[in-house]
């Protein structure tokens, strides 16, 4: 069995998928040592909308990522010589709070951009974690600020996909070395 390397992922966009937005950055690190990271900055693509609601939220902006930014092929071969590189031999997986968002961007960018993904076909959610080892019921309790309650951790929330990765390798190493939740089994 190979070993396994859990990688935290964030990312910022400019719309809510991959045919309504460009990706326009992406932060990762490695959940047992967050210092271990990379941080790229992407061009916006020309053919996809703008959305003000999402740059009022990552701050980033069009014209800066157009002079400054990293073409999106160029942005994904570093992104996957980084993740092979720190992965070593070892299976990286995607680790993503609301990884069903993060990972649509990620995917969708490696397999258009250089035909695969070294992530394979699947990511760790670390909503869904929270709710099994917390035995929350609730989509809606998995929000940053339940969680920091519950958990007693603070987030930065800073919307900057590096700083956002660090604080999900936190909350992944947190839900990783708590305990699962007693299940009630039907007696026999």
């Amino acid at each position: 069995m190979t070993e396994e390397l859990l990688i935290s992922i964030d990312i910022e966009a400019s719309g809510d998928s991959p045919s309504t937005g460009s990706l326009l950055s992406i932060g990762a690190c490695l959940v047992d040592d967050p210092s271990t990271a990379i941080y790229l900055e992407l061009k916006p693509e020309p053919d996809r909308p703008w959305s003000a609601e999402a740059q009022g939220v990552h701050g980033l902006t069009a014209d800066r990522l157009e002079r400054d930014g990293l073409e999106p092929a160029a942005a994904m071969r570093r992104l996957e010589d980084w993740v092979l590189n720190v992965a070593a031999g070892r299976r990286p997986v995607f680790v993503g709070f609301n990884a069903p968002f993060d990972w649509m961007f990620v995917a969708d960018a490696f397999w258009r951009y250089l035909g695969r993904n070294p992530f394979g076909i699947s990511a760790l959610d670390l909503k869904s974690l929270y709710m099994g080892r917390i035995g929350v019921t609730r989509w809606a309790e998995t929000r940053k600020l339940h969680i920091e309650e519950r958990l007693d951790i603070h987030f930065k929330q800073t919307h900057n996909a590096l700083e956002d990765a660090r604080d999900q390798a936190l909350l992944a190493r947190a839900l990783l070395q708590r305990g699962a939740p007693a299940i009630n089994k039907p007696e026999e």
